[in-house]
């Protein structure tokens, strides 16, 4: 037996996962095929995210790595805008945040795991696996081309995009979303500090298309990250190459355009698609997936690293258990909960492109305070809370708040 536990992937989610499982006494590997630190997105957390990353005793680190504060998001489509502050949330709990250069955060939080006794192995891809309900197996291959078999109590893929043993144990599904894609870039932003609040992400939606939006997320050492989302034909209808089709798109973003006017590029153009994706099961034989390698929604609320980390918090304690001698139950005690939130967040999302909460957002009711606060909640990572009875059942709730809608 090689470990314990074996960790496909050294993301958010693997990271906390293997944090929690060293400090419940087990033998933590991580493989990852990359070497940190690396690109990626998914840099603006929620406020949700910081009480997982507490748990796992890695928060302290992130709090003093400098990293840009975040207290909300901005809400603009043409000229109207609306801003919903995180702080005045129904739910308990954590009113602040930080937008991150995920190259920083990833390669922090495998740095606090790994301190607390996690291995971490880089430039391992796992090329196949052998589910087994005591001992199940990997065979990995390293930046050489030489394999070898690693064999552990349980596996974790935190795999992310790379969605690992989905693809290897041919547990993928169509996801229910229509096929998006997506341009990014960071940028040295020159915003002028008394024209923009740095505090939030801005949203803004294409006035001309509002199946097209975009982020700014204004990170540290006035760097920002730039985003357009759209469906395939709508982002290749602006230009042959991806920096043709972002220079157009953005032009067209009303008031972000003017924002970046100064602004300079840092990293060039890149994209991704077809990222909405969804699994038949979370768990099998010796092994479960966490965060992305399971599902993953739409990046406009923010939403996947902190489903990862619900998925890791979740996850790791079950693990323990049945490494213990415990039989949890995979579908009730993980399954079940981790769904009812990504539910919570699928219902927003599907509103946003459907039109109703872009009509709740921009065209609130009379007297918004109470209905703003819970909705501010969601929009805060508090998709679990069933105090909340846009948690409880988001469609009706959206809906009837659309009817109160000017």
């Amino acid at each position: 037996m090689d470990a314990d536990v074996v960790i496909i992937g050294a993301g958010p989610s693997g990271s906390v996962a293997a944090a929690m499982l060293v400090d419940a006494g087990l033998d933590v590997e991580v493989l990852e095929r990359a070497h940190f630190p690396r690109f990626s997105i998914g840099e603006s957390l929620l406020p949700q995210a910081m009480e997982w990353l507490e748990e796992a005793g890695l928060l302290q680190d992130v709090i003093e790595a400098g990293f840009q504060h975040k207290n909300g998001a901005t809400f603009r489509y043409g000229d109207k805008e609306q801003s919903f502050d995180f702080r005045k949330k129904s739910a308990e709990g954590w009113g602040t945040t930080y937008q991150v250069r995920r190259d920083r955060f990833d390669a922090l939080l495998a740095q606090g795991a790994e301190r607390k006794g996690a291995r971490f192995r880089f430039g391992q891809t796992v090329v196949d696996m052998r589910p087994d309900p005591a001992a199940p197996t990997l065979r990995v291959r390293d930046e050489a081309g030489e394999e070898r078999s690693v064999t552990a109590r349980f596996v974790l893929d935190a795999s992310g995009f790379g969605r690992v043993l989905a693809r290897l144990l041919d547990l993928e599904r169509p996801s229910t979303f229509p096929g998006r894609v997506s341009l990014f870039k960071h940028v040295r932003d020159r915003i002028r500090a008394d024209s923009f609040d740095r505090n939030k992400i801005l949203i803004s939606v294409n006035p001309h298309n509002a199946q097209i939006w975009y982020w700014l997320i204004p990170l540290a050492d006035g760097i920002s990250s730039v985003g357009i989302v759209g469906r395939p034909e709508e982002i290749a209808a602006n230009g042959e190459t991806p920096e043709e089709q972002f220079a157009a798109l953005v032009a067209q973003s009303g008031r972000m355009s003017h924002l970046l006017e100064q602004a300079e590029p840092v990293r060039e153009v890149q994209g991704i698609s077809g990222y909405s994706c969804s699994v038949c099961r979370l768990a099998g034989d010796g092994y479960a997936l966490l965060g992305n390698a399971g599902e993953f929604l739409d990046p406009v609320f923010s939403s996947g690293v902190t489903i990862a980390l619900k998925s890791a918090n979740l996850a790791s304690k079950l693990v323990a258990r049945q490494l213990a001698g415990d039989t949890p139950d995979w579908d009730r005690e993980v399954a079940e909960p981790l769904g009812r939130g990504v539910d919570t967040f699928r219902a927003y999302v599907n509103g946003w492109y459907d039109g109703s909460l872009q009509r709740v957002i921009f065209n609130p009711p009379a007297d918004p305070n109470t209905i703003k606060s819970m909705i501010t909640s969601v929009l805060a990572g508090y998709a679990w809370d069933e105090a909340n009875p846009f948690v409880q059942k988001p469609e009706k709730y959206l809906k009837l708040v659309e009817g109160l809608c000017s």
